[in-house]
């Protein structure tokens, strides 16, 4: 799956890298290598997180990606 992401340096020198497509899903880094892999972490982390909250409201609940 593709994401957004939003790389930039803040005022003390570091990368932060922000998806766009998941609000909320942030990450940082010494260099715009390591904030990207961080950021895929997090993004994976997040998909989880949301994975398994929908199944504890609702052990039916699915992920389905789609496309418009």
């Amino acid at each position: 799956m593709d994401y957004k992401v939003l790389l930039y340096k803040d005022e003390k020198g570091v990368f932060v890298a922000e998806c766009v497509d998941l609000p909320g899903c942030v990450s940082d880094g010494k260099t715009k290598k390591e904030a990207l892999v961080n950021i895929k972490e997090a993004i994976h982390a997040y998909c989880e997180s949301v994975i398994k909250e929908k199944n504890q409201r609702n052990s039916n609940a699915e992920l389905i990606q789609l496309s418009v």
